[in-house]
């Protein structure tokens, strides 16, 4: 059937616009968009693997929620399944959008398209979001207003700060800040109990030594019995000395005695790391070695050196010869030509007088060189002398340090044993 001319017309006036065919129903079902991504796609390809993404954190922008923990579990997981050829900004910048759930997953599709460019953007937009200025303000309160809770141990109070100061990494206080406010907050009971286990100066440490004691406190304590609120309130009173502190509280006999205990076992470690240190110091020490003075060699010492019986010899035999050594006549030809001429008036010759003879220079001369070779071997003698000297000095400092080292260790184990025969 063909189709009418008012057909045709009808389909030709409305080519150029495909919906006015769309019914009515149509119409009212909404058409599939694809909204452009925040993120810029790198050029360089990265394959994800589908096992990865199961094992990925989630993030669903909850108030009770870390950011800061979130994005330290992400990189954890990215870290483990890193592609050999692949760049870990790019696998961590495709590989977080699938961490975000709920409220989270909205704030990431409503950013602008194309804004972020790296993995660092990412992070900053996120902890901005998440993490906005009154909730550090408030987490930078918590630390600094911290305070010990009622009947709560030692061990379970440091932990409880070190979570607060963790989930605000950027809260901006200097160590000796953070020592000082825990210290403040912490309970009469514990305060005895870090004095009386570092020997009562623990304000005397820097505070990197300060925050270290304070987790071995509390490792030390965490089986203890410490005593609580209603325990400290049947304790004494009156200060345990004179040199203690007004208005601290006896610690019970029991954690009193483990404190001490523990102490002193600190103390003895720390002497035992202390003798090792040193005598590794006194062992390392390095020896400056100097070359022999007569032929700069390093093989040998001074008095091992081959060329003093080789010179001794050498300068022994020229000194003979040169005192062997006489001449025949004041001429050249005194006992071959003419030799009457000897006795002549006019032309005969003597031996000079005593006073005009020239002194003995090679006999001279053979004598200063051995005099040079005694001289030698006495610098020699010196040297090895004193080395030697320096050697019984090194030793003896050795086995007085260990010696008394060993003293000091024996003297405190005896304490701990009658201490604890005494329990």
């Amino acid at each position: 059937m063909e189709a009418t001319p008012e057909d045709q017309h009808s389909h030709h006036g409305h080519e150029g616009n495909p919906n006015e065919f769309r019914s009515m129903r149509d119409c009212m079902h909404p058409p599939r968009m694809s909204a452009p991504s925040c993120i810029v796609p790198p050029t360089e390809q990265l394959v994800i693997r589908p096992h990865i993404v199961p094992l990925l954190p989630t993030f669903h922008g909850m108030e009770s929620e870390n950011p800061y923990a979130h994005i330290k579990e992400f990189e954890e997981v990215c870290n483990t399944f890193r592609e050999g050829g692949a760049s870990i900004d790019l696998m961590r910048l495709k590989l977080f959008p699938f961490t975000l759930k709920d409220k989270a997953k909205i704030w990431l599709n409503s950013l602008r398209p194309r804004s972020i460019r790296s993995w660092t953007d990412l992070q900053t937009e996120f902890l901005k979001k998440f993490f906005p200025t009154h909730r550090t303000n408030g987490l930078k309160r918590q630390i600094s207003n911290f305070s010990a809770k009622e009947n709560e141990k030692f061990y379970e109070c440091w932990e409880r700060y070190m979570e607060a100061i963790n989930a605000c990494p950027h809260h901006g206080f200097d160590t000796w800040l953070l020592v000082s406010y825990f210290y403040d907050g912490m309970s009469s009971s514990m305060k005895q109990l870090l004095e009386t286990m570092c020997g009562g100066d623990f304000m005397s440490k820097n505070p990197e030594e300060a925050v270290d004691f304070l987790s071995y406190v509390a490792e030390v304590s965490r089986g203890w019995d410490e005593p609580n609120k209603g325990e400290v309130g049947k304790m004494k009173s009156q200060p345990i000395a004179s040199s203690a502190k007004a208005g601290m509280y006896t610690l019970n006999e029991d954690v009193d005695m483990k404190a001490k205990f523990a102490a002193m076992t600190r103390r003895l470690e720390e002497l035992e790391l202390k003798k090792m240190h040193e005598v590794q110091a006194v062992a390392e020490t390095p020896v400056q070695v100097k070359p022999c003075s007569i032929c700069q060699s390093y093989e040998h010492l001074v008095e091992e050196c081959p060329t003093i019986p080789v010179a001794r010899e050498m300068f022994g035999d020229q000194a003979n010869a040169i005192g062997q050594f006489k001449p025949n006549s004041n001429a050249p030809y005194g006992n071959t030509y003419n030799s009457s001429w000897r006795n002549h008036p006019n032309f005969s010759w003597k031996p000079r007088a005593p006073e005009y003879q020239q002194p003995a220079q090679p006999s001279q001369q053979a004598s200063n060189l051995k005099q040079a070779i005694v001289n030698l071997s006495k610098v020699v003698g010196d040297f090895v002398g004193d080395q030697k000297s320096i050697n019984a000095k090194l030793s003896q400092r050795i086995d007085s340090v260990e010696s008394t080292l060993n003293k000091k260790m024996d003297g405190m184990q005896n304490d701990l044993s009658q201490k604890i025969d005494n329990l």
